[in-house]
């Protein structure tokens, strides 16, 4: 199969919106909330047209990745410019066959040729590691919160890129969203039963 990446087109917004809510239900919660994340990031003003990449195979999108501007603010309040990634979607039936290490090979190409230091997810390490991706605490970055677990890592996008950089780490706030306006986004898709959660996303950051 042959997997083509290309930049998202407006049209094609609803679709990806579908495959990340595919990708995502039942998966760290009952039902999900990112494709309204994903939505919301393309009204935001972290919003970057380039590194909004879908997956295509013989014409049809089976696959999409979003990067965002994000922060990490020091102690002295200075802001550093960093990349948050995600969320990252395969339909479920074309999972587990490297689509979704396409786009992110992609993502991190594209970021590297627009010029910028560092990407930050949350995400499992198993996975993210072999791209290079490590713990933030290693550069000294912890969540808004000051807190610090293998899910949450970061990767420089070019030597001692962030040798200069610690703090908190903000992303955008699209990233919260609350049940109100996920019941509303809801109603756009088709009905889907909610059910218990695949994987513990407790357990996974080691509480």
């Amino acid at each position: 199969m042959e997997i083509s990446i290309q930049q998202t087109k407006a049209k094609d917004f609803r679709t990806t919106e579908n495959i990340t809510r595919e990708a995502f239900w039942n998966l760290f919660k009952p039902g999900c909330d990112e494709h309204l994340v994903l939505h919301n990031l393309r009204k935001s003003k972290s919003y970057l047209p380039e590194l909004d990449l879908v997956a295509k195979a013989e014409n049809s999108i089976i696959g999409h990745a979003i990067t965002t501007k994000a922060r990490v603010t020091d102690k002295y309040n200075n802001e550093h410019k960093v990349l948050c990634v995600g969320p990252i979607s395969v339909l479920p039936e074309f999972q587990n066959q490297g689509i979704g290490a396409k786009l992110l090979n992609e993502s991190i190409a594209v970021a590297k040729e627009s010029g910028f230091a560092a990407m930050i997810l949350f995400g499992h390490p198993d996975y993210y590691h072999r791209f290079g991706f490590v713990n933030a605490q290693k550069y000294g970055i912890t969540t808004k919160e000051g807190m610090n677990f293998d899910p949450f890592m970061a990767l420089e996008l070019y030597p001692n890129a962030l040798s200069a950089v610690s703090g908190s780490f903000y992303e955008d706030k699209a990233f919260e969203t609350n049940e109100e306006e996920l019941d509303a986004f809801e109603k756009l898709f088709p009905k889907k039963e909610k059910g218990k959660p695949k994987i513990d996303i407790q357990n996974l950051a080691g509480k």
